[in-house]
């Protein structure tokens, strides 16, 4: 890994308001570009919006190619990574929940949530696959809000030699203060168990649908401690360095990185389910 400015946004995304959307995204990317970011992450679904009614309708006359177009040409033209949420379609099943990583190069692929929360399951599909982007000297993964919640993901990514692991999310309810303590119990140890960065940022304000999200941001080390953090009802985009010193320090420390002395022979029921 390479040094890296990295921005994540906490950003308004209304419901089904797609263009204003993508204009709220194309401002921050031009910030972030300005200020020398070479990622930027924005929330889950924050071009298509939040919404758990009906998601398979919401583009309307828009076509999902044509914004995926449109990222892969801002990220082109502003020359650093975007991570953005939006609802992938499916002919053959329930749409899924992804982020779209696109790089000055073109498209680097995108990611389909695995790991439905309750309300979600029903209107969307689950995604069946765990993967890392890698671009120029970095390799990171995506894990989209829920998923926040099982280590096992983090550890797959980490094994796949992720060195950073961002975590849009739209989850809404509470107020920023208790959003925060709640990502403070379980976000740390997916960074200290792992040896990694963690950035996350969450969708902010309420939306026509009814749901009021608070704001939130935040980058930790790879010791889990925390670089930058945000809390609040606007939007807000934090911008930090992520030195590659740093978790090299960490991944040399005999101490301090544990992947050497793990013994997978013995975690086989995690996966087998035997219990």
């Amino acid at each position: 890994m390479r040094d890296l400015k990295i921005a994540a946004v906490s950003m308004h995304s209304e419901t089904g308001k797609i263009e204003k959307n993508l204009e709220r995204t194309a401002s921050y990317v031009a910030e972030a570009a300005r200020m020398g970011a070479d990622v930027i992450c924005f929330p889950e679904l924050s071009v298509t919006g939040y919404t758990l009614t009906n998601p398979a309708s919401i583009y309307g006359q828009w076509h999902p190619d044509e914004i995926i177009e449109r990222i892969v040409g801002l990220s082109r033209d502003k020359g650093l990574i975007i991570l953005v949420g939006m609802v992938d379609l499916s002919e053959l099943e329930n749409p899924y929940i992804a982020q779209i990583v696109a790089g000055p190069g073109g498209l680097l692929g995108s990611y389909r949530k695995t790991h439905l929360s309750p309300p979600e399951k029903g209107l969307y599909a689950a995604g069946h696959e765990i993967g890392i982007f890698s671009y120029l000297d970095v390799s990171f993964g995506v894990q989209l809000c829920y998923e926040s919640h099982f280590p096992e993901i983090s550890t797959l990514m980490a094994l796949k030699d992720a060195e950073i692991i961002f975590f849009p999310h739209a989850s809404p309810r509470s107020e920023p203060e208790e959003k925060m303590d709640s990502w403070m119990r379980h976000l740390p140890s997916r960074a200290f168990d792992n040896g990694l960065f963690v950035v996350a940022c969450n969708q902010v304000g309420e939306t026509e649908e009814g749901l009021s999200f608070p704001g939130v941001a935040l980058a930790l080390n790879p010791a889990g401690r925390v670089i930058e953090a945000y809390c609040g009802h606007r939007e807000k985009m934090i911008l930090v360095d992520l030195r590659r010193e740093v978790l090299q320090e960490i991944r040399n420390h005999r101490m301090k990185y544990f992947f050497p002395n793990r013994r997978p022979e013995l975690y086989g029921d995690i996966s087998s389910g035997s219990f």
